[in-house]
């Protein structure tokens, strides 16, 4: 099979770009690194966020996650099918579903928190401490720009 030809010069140099391929060799490491706990990346974020805000109306999590409904619909399928979550009436409103975790689910978000650790690291291994700081920090500036 042929080699794919990089990109032109002129689109490399770009910082979008390159952000871009980080940002996809970081999808890639972190996909890989839960597929060994049988999950997928947004079932992971959605778990954590359930863990973060939870109980937690259903809807409130979608905006949370900026996540489509229909979506959410899926996810949390998913995820209750796997006894990670537990959807109840919620306590406030009885007319809307809070999400929880349960045991399972607690237990599977702490594998996937360390494994998403470890595939971080992997992606920032060519830098130093130093670097790293001040690239996250860098980061930060950058996608807090206009909020």
């Amino acid at each position: 099979m042929p080699e794919t030809p990089p990109a032109p010069t002129r689109i490399r140099t770009l910082p979008s770009w390159l952000l871009g391929r980080a940002a996809a060799r970081g999808r890639g490491l972190v996909a890989e690194a839960l597929a060994q706990h049988d999950m997928k990346m947004w079932h992971h974020v959605v778990l954590a966020a359930v863990a973060d805000l939870g109980p937690v109306a259903q809807a409130e999590l979608g905006r949370a996650v900026s996540l489509d409904p229909k979506d959410m619909v899926g996810i949390l399928n998913d995820l209750q099918s796997a006894d990670l979550i537990v959807r109840a009436p919620d306590p406030n409103d009885r007319r809307k579903n809070a999400v929880r975790l349960t045991a399972a689910g607690e237990r599977r978000l702490e594998e996937c928190t360390k494994a998403g650790r470890w595939a971080n690291e992997e992606l920032l291994a060519p830098l130093s401490k130093t670097e790293r700081e001040q690239f996250l920090e860098m980061l930060r500036r950058i996608t807090q720009v206009g909020q």
